[in-house]
């Protein structure tokens, strides 16, 4: 399997797996015992492990985000915990969604935690800040929670490649949630807007752009551990309760 096929077969199992976890009620649940509001604990814990920096930085690196919207969750936030704890908490609610939510024998997480990691270990953070800031942070050493804490730290590597080759592709960044996910407009903080009749078409070249830069991450593996990797992907994907 080649690096390009590896980062084409894996990309829905990296990029929807752990956002499970931020979206899911019982993680919102959580964290209004801890003292935050609304979605502001998405803001905190995502952006957390960025350290005590200003908003526009949570922006630039999470992309798609109104800088309005990042900087009212990242603010009314700053007094709830630190952005270490807030990065620690948030890793945690990983590891206690994954135990709610995928069963210790789906699959053999220890050899997925071991194949993702190759890739985290060796892949460059250029561009990719959210990617390098989670990678500092502590991975658990229970199988499971290793898988998922290493591949949420994958998901922050493709969110960012993804996220150059869509600005590269002249899309603007609210045009590009809106033709990817139009339900997601009110929570990334953009009105709806009237798209551009070519934009399908640079959202193509964006996704190829994408997996390009993915598959020069994912070159560290051999051809048999590539094809392990994406089978093993798609087995955590199917093992979602």
């Amino acid at each position: 399997m080649t690096p390009e096929e590896t980062a084409v077969g894996s990309a829905q199992t990296v990029s929807r797996l752990t956002s499970n976890f931020m979206i899911d009620m019982d993680t919102f649940v959580f964290a209004a015992t801890k003292g935050f509001e609304d979605i502001d604990f998405y803001f905190a814990g995502r952006g957390g492990p960025l350290g005590e920096v200003d908003a526009d930085v949570v922006t630039a690196a999470l992309t798609f985000f109104n800088p309005e919207t990042v900087r009212k969750a990242w603010e009314n936030s700053a007094g709830v915990m630190s952005r270490a704890e807030a990065a620690s908490t948030f890793a945690g609610c990983a590891s206690t969604w994954a135990d709610g939510h995928l069963a210790d024998d789906a699959l053999d997480w220890g050899q997925l935690g071991d194949l993702a990691t190759q890739v985290v270990d060796a892949a460059s953070p250029a561009s990719a800040p959210l990617f390098a800031a989670w990678r500092t942070l502590p991975v658990p050493e229970d199988p499971k929670h290793r898988a998922v804490h290493q591949l949420n730290a994958l998901r922050e590597l493709r969110m960012a490649r993804h996220g150059a080759a869509v600005v590269a592709s002249g899309i603007d960044v609210a045009d590009a949630v809106q033709h990817n996910t139009p339900y997601m407009m009110g929570i990334y903080g953009w009105p709806e807007r009237e798209l551009d009749a070519d934009l399908g078409t640079r959202w193509d070249q964006a996704e190829a752009l994408t997996n390009v830069a993915t598959a020069a991450d994912y070159a560290v593996l051999s051809e048999a551990d590539a094809e392990q990797f994406v089978t093993l992907c798609l087995a955590a994907s199917a093992a979602i309760d």
